[in-house]
């Protein structure tokens, strides 16, 4: 069939996702490093977004973009259904963005895919669940709460492991160093971003190529599709996302120098394990629940639960909805063709 003005609508549509959810995410990479005065708001979102696109060199397996290209069946994949599921995902980012909420940007492309495959289907006049890979949805839906769990516990052990280490430091001493070291804990929890979240995007692009014939699999992905990636999400940090830093890092606990240090290397390291077994789990869910870890650790009361079971609605509620408007979108697209 080769490049159509549709594919071309699609893979544009795709890379504004992809910019879109480097602002809605940049909150993820920033919010400790801005609240702890380590840098400037402008300094921080240029550091996250030069890491944001380092990730390109060293991110080359592309596990990730292989599950989410999976997570709708291919005889279910039309230009169409990829259109709806893109459609779908941005307007629930921009919503979530526009009222504060960090929610996941993987999980609302992921719902958006998954709920217009299955929409298809039905016109199809098949059960929408035979659309979708079951395996794979399962896998993404578990980390909702695996992934901010083990951000939470290993931010509480390397909280632990430093304050024990650190005992006997002068406060005023112990402080400078944990500002340099806070520079290197959210430029790795940005490298990991950066590798995990413009996966997502690559491997809707080449679901779309694999569409319409232009490639015959995900390994033969030409390399404009993942450098134009990772600069779309570098450039959309570049953009902020303030409301959600105000969120992360204010409002769910307050974090010191020492804490946004444990805080950024959990979240690194747990997206470092889930990208290495191919798992898109959300930066925003691990990030969080790191967060969490680190106010856990001085006493329960300092997390303020109240913000962080709201989050969780929107955690829960993210691939439903995502999944409901990408249905909707696709049979708006139908009965108007």
């Amino acid at each position: 069939m080769g490049i159509t003005t549709l594919l071309v609508v699609v893979i544009v549509l795709a890379i504004a996702f992809d910019y879109i959810n480097g602002f809605h995410d940049a909150a993820n990479s920033i919010a400790t490093i801005v609240s702890t005065k380590v840098l400037t708001p402008f300094m921080a979102v240029l550091w996250a977004a030069i890491f944001n696109f380092a990730a390109y060199f060293y991110f080359t397996d592309h596990k990730v973009a292989n599950t989410i290209a999976k997570t709708v069946l291919e005889q279910y994949i039309t230009l169409e259904v990829i259109f709806a599921g893109l459609v779908a995902a941005i307007s629930w980012n921009l919503f979530t963005w526009y009222y504060g909420i960090p929610s996941s940007s993987s999980h609302t492309l992921i719902g958006g895919f998954a709920g217009s495959g299955m929409a298809y289907a039905v016109f199809l006049g098949v059960n929408p669940i035979e659309a979708i890979n079951i395996s794979a949805i399962l896998k993404i839906v578990s980390f909702i709460v695996l992934a901010p769990v083990i951000g939470m516990t290993i931010s509480i052990i390397i909280t632990l492991v430093i304050i024990n280490i650190a005992k006997n430091s002068k406060p005023r001493v112990a402080e400078k160093w944990f500002k340099i070291l806070q520079l290197i804990s959210s430029a790795g929890l940005s490298f990991a971003h950066g590798g995990n979240d413009a996966q997502k995007v690559m491997g809707i692009i080449a679901t779309a190529l694999i569409a319409q014939g232009v490639i015959g699999g995900i390994e033969d992905m030409p390399e404009w599709v993942p450098l134009s990636c990772y600069i779309a999400i570098a450039a959309g940090t570049m953009s902020g996302g303030w409301k959600i830093v105000k969120t992360m890092g204010t409002k769910i606990t307050k974090v010191t120098p020492l804490e946004g240090v444990s805080a950024e290397a959990a979240g690194a390291l747990t997206l470092g394990i889930t990208e290495h077994y191919g798992i898109p789990a959300s930066t925003t869910h691990t990030i969080t629940g790191a967060i969490i870890g680190v106010g856990v650790v001085k006493r329960v009361s300092a997390v303020r639960w109240g913000v962080t079971i709201s989050l969780l609605w929107a955690w829960v509620l993210t691939i439903p909805v995502s999944a409901v408007l990408g249905g909707l979108t696709l049979a708006i697209i139908h009965y108007i063709l």
